[in-house]
């Protein structure tokens, strides 16, 4: 099976400190796959190099065939790459339907026009009013980003990448800071996208992650111990003593 996402070799050093040792990834088209490991290990330094927020020292990047680990973040954006972050993102003062509206705006080559374009800007709010939906938010639209709920920022900030339509979507911790019963929400809501966008999830709530995978890799020290599906996963003896087992959630 041919991947969406294709990582060879990638390596991100700070200083005396090896954050990704040659890493090895591949990610086939809509599948859901989960990066785990200890805190420290390596992974939101891993995601920063696919969003082209850090530049890899050696290794590549490809995303539908193409190399893309030498192009800045915005570009990353329009080859079909998006992603949310651990601590939302937002304008507060923004309501949800202006902060998507803008987002659509960006995806469609308008970026950085005054908010006051956003409104006016016809075919941008009905998207974006579609995004809301998606996520559960339509009832939120006109509500201001700094009144909504931290679930409902978590949401808030997907229907934002939605507008962004991307291949690859990667998520850094959609469940942190989150109730049960919020990430039980985020976590079906997730699941609903399966099958139309290809996620790379980094997740601590292992609840969600074993839910959700198609397949696991887990990364200690910033190489990456296993690859496999939640069963083996689950099963593995190694995995087990280096993660699972000390109940790192």
């Amino acid at each position: 099976m041919t991947a969406l996402l294709d990582i060879r070799g990638l390596c991100k050093r700070f200083g005396g400190l090896v954050a990704t040792d040659r890493v090895d990834l591949a990610v086939p088209e809509h599948e859901i796959h989960a990066l785990i490991g200890p805190n420290g290990a390596g992974k939101s330094t891993l995601l920063g190099q696919l969003a082209g927020e850090l530049r890899q020292d050696e290794g590549s990047i490809r995303l539908a065939g193409e190399e893309i680990g030498h192009l800045p973040a915005w570009r990353r954006v329009h080859r079909g790459l998006a992603r949310t972050f651990q601590i939302t993102q937002l304008l507060p003062d923004f309501t949800a339907l202006d902060t998507i509206a803008l987002s659509v705006q960006v995806r469609a080559g308008h970026g950085f026009r005054f908010i006051a374009d956003a409104r006016k800007d016809k075919p941008a709010r009905a998207a974006a009013m579609h995004h809301l939906e998606q996520v559960g938010l339509a009832a939120r639209a006109h509500d201001s980003v700094g009144d909504l709920t931290q679930g409902e920022r978590k949401q808030l900030e997907l229907a934002a990448a939605l507008a962004a339509e991307p291949a690859l979507l990667l998520l850094d911790e959609p469940m942190a800071g989150l109730g049960p019963g919020e990430s039980r929400q985020m976590t079906e809501l997730l699941a609903g996208l399966r099958g139309r966008i290809t996620m790379l999830i980094v997740e601590h709530d292992m609840e969600a992650v074993f839910a959700l995978s198609d397949r696991i890799s887990v990364l200690v020290y910033g190489r990456v111990l296993a690859t496999g599906t939640p069963e083996a996963i689950r099963a593995d003896a190694e995995v087990q003593a280096a993660y699972l087992g000390e109940g790192d959630a």
